[in-house]
């Protein structure tokens, strides 16, 4: 009887114990309330965060820093996203500071461009070429086309076998209605040639204001199918194959490009990356030339001339949000 009270005395001790770890657990998920709230407050008035955006502020961290403690701060809303940002706090709670690591042994611009899959998406230029430009597109974005003219023909004609083109999908669809039905007939193209997909992108760029002239869905898309139906008449694509494609609209694969911009961070169109540098709206053609040029030069290739046309050069336009 003794021996049996004795186990008992035990395990209470060892599940008390027990209980009193995993309350300290507990407590150690997040940092105390009031260095919490000062936290909170300096970040939603340095970086302008709106108040149905919930701010989490977890436990400090040791760091590699002296008299500094790391702090991860969650910033979600209420769709469910979230992003985790690292500061460092003084010991005495005085000082928060952004920590922002950069690891000096990768290069950046190529880990960004591991992030895009380009896979099976059509492209334009050299497919040999040593840069490669992404664009994140969206074929009912007014700034879209603006960029779209500025490549297409006057980047591809200067910078000839230099570079190759490749378009991604990333419909604004909150402020754009017809654009995910674009894309769809626009990877429809895609799946039986290359050529028409890129014929059909210019025109849609060229005529967005004539597909937006009738305000009404089923115009708009039926517009979009009939210039789709032309581009497989002119480039001798299956039509049954291409008329199924289109009446299915399946969106899968648009919806996987989005999720992929999303999760880089993009949030307007467009957003170009040449060989990793980012270009964000419808820069003047100069600055696209800057960017096309130092990507060249870091990948050991030569830029072209350009030629000097006197004219002014035009204020940049904001990319669509």
């Amino acid at each position: 009887m003794c021996i049996f009270r004795r186990l008992q005395v035990i395990l209470f001790q060892r599940l008390s114990l027990v209980f009193l770890l995993i309350g300290l657990g507990c407590s150690a998920q997040s940092a105390p309330p009031d260095v919490a709230r000062l936290v909170e407050r300096q970040i939603r008035s340095h970086y302008t965060v709106d108040a149905d955006v919930k701010i989490s502020v977890g436990p400090p961290r040791p760091s590699e820093l002296p008299n500094y403690d790391k702090l991860t701060v969650t910033i979600g809303n209420n769709a469910g996203k979230k992003q985790d940002l690292e500061f460092l706090i003084s010991k005495d709670a005085k000082t928060l500071v952004r920590w922002t690591p950069l690891d000096l042994t990768k290069d950046p611009f190529a880990e960004i461009m591991k992030k895009i899959d380009v896979g099976g998406r059509p492209t334009r230029g050299n497919k040999d070429a040593k840069v490669v430009a992404v664009n994140f597109d969206d074929f009912e974005c007014p700034y879209c086309a603006r960029m779209h003219q500025t490549l297409f023909p006057d980047i591809l004609k200067e910078y000839g076998d230099r570079v190759l083109f490749i378009y991604k999908d990333f419909p604004l669809e909150d402020i754009h209605p017809w654009a995910v039905h674009a894309a769809v007939d626009a990877n429809c193209l895609a799946a039986q040639n290359n050529d028409a997909y890129w014929d059909f992108a210019d025109y849609v760029h060229a005529n967005q204001h004539t597909i937006s002239a009738d305000k009404k869905r089923e115009a708009w898309n039926a517009a979009l199918d009939k210039a789709a139906a032309l581009q497989g008449e002119k480039h001798h694509l299956d039509g049954a194959k291409l008329q199924s494609c289109v009446k299915a609209q399946d969106e899968k694969a648009v919806r996987a490009s989005m999720r992929e911009a999303e999760e880089m961070g993009l949030g307007a169109t467009p957003t170009l990356f040449v060989n990793g540098h980012k270009l964000e709206g419808a820069e003047p053609i100069d600055r696209v030339r800057a960017v096309f040029d130092l990507a060249l030069q870091d990948a050991g290739a030569v830029p072209p001339e350009h030629k000097t046309t006197g004219e002014a050069n035009p204020p940049p336009v904001k990319p669509s949000k």
